[in-house]
């Protein structure tokens, strides 16, 4: 691995949904953070009944159950960087929203999951929360077309072939919010290869294109969010977190594996098992 790893590693406070498969949520966040060097301390924001071919159902956590959990450990452990995935109800976002605001300093990725599986149509009052409240805050936002349409109050449409366009469009209205950089991601899209865009205030700062892998994973998105929460907590700057994140998240899914009967698992150990190195 490419990080060097201090003997205190740096800790990343990860606010997320449990997720007993260990393919999404809080599990992916965790793997992801260790593997890279760091030490996570996991905030649930809500309960997910699920299995690797879907949700069947979900509970929001109380949101005074999550603000004991974050102020408990953040009380008593400095934290290098948050990380923000699915958050479960309006409240939870204010509450999540309050706590972020007495930390300014310290980066924060943004995985906004607005869609778990369950309910493919998460209610507006949820994204606009979202777009207020933790947007402003927000250092880097990891998100497909289709996400950063609806933060941005635009309608997505799967047949409109000017999508990436519009989705470009979002973005300049999401760092007009406050967003300090946008990673937008390809995987939605079609083609050969996945393309990556990472956009700040002054437009496209890097742009990266991988080979598009066969099949489908749980907890693409939040391998690749955890994964520059990480980079950055170990000091690096945007441009080089986002591309550690990358090739991070293209190794892991490229050696994914099937532990049951429906999506594949993203391998956040592929270096352990002698994967990975190489392989560009």
């Amino acid at each position: 691995m490419p990080i060097a790893i201090p003997e205190t590693p740096p800790v990343v406070l990860c606010f997320a949904a449990g997720d007993a498969t260990g393919g999404g949520g809080l599990p992916s966040d965790v793997l992801t953070l260790g593997s890279m060097g760091c030490h996570p301390l996991a905030v649930q924001t809500a309960a997910v009944v699920r299995d690797t071919r879907g949700a069947d159902e979900i509970w929001p956590q109380d949101a005074d159950v999550v603000v004991a959990q974050a102020r408990a450990v953040l009380e008593d452990i400095p934290v290098h960087a948050f990380k923000l995935g699915y958050c479960g109800s309006v409240e939870n976002i204010a509450a999540i929203a309050e706590i972020l605001s007495d930390y300014p300093d310290v980066p924060l990725v943004v995985e906004p999951a607005l869609f778990p599986g369950v309910d493919d149509s998460p209610t507006e009052d949820v994204i606009a929360a979202l777009a207020e409240l933790i947007l402003p805050q927000t250092t880097l936002l990891v998100a497909g077309a289709h996400e950063v349409l609806r933060l941005a109050g635009l309608d997505a449409d799967d047949e409109d072939d000017t999508t990436l366009l519009s989705a470009e469009e979002a973005v300049a209205r999401l760092v007009d919010l406050g967003v300090a950089h946008v990673l937008l991601t390809g995987g939605g899209s079609h083609g050969p290869q996945v393309v990556n865009l990472l956009i700040g205030e002054g437009g496209v700062v890097r742009t990266d294109a991988w080979e598009r892998l066969p099949g489908r994973f749980l907890g693409a998105g939040s391998t690749l969010a955890a994964a520059a929460a990480a980079a950055l907590a170990h000091g690096m700057d945007m441009d080089e977190a986002v591309a550690e994140a990358q090739d991070f998240a293209q190794q892991a899914l490229k050696h994914a594996y099937r532990a049951g009967m429906g999506l594949a698992l993203p391998d956040r150990f592929f270096w352990a098992r002698g994967k990975g190195v190489g392989d560009g």
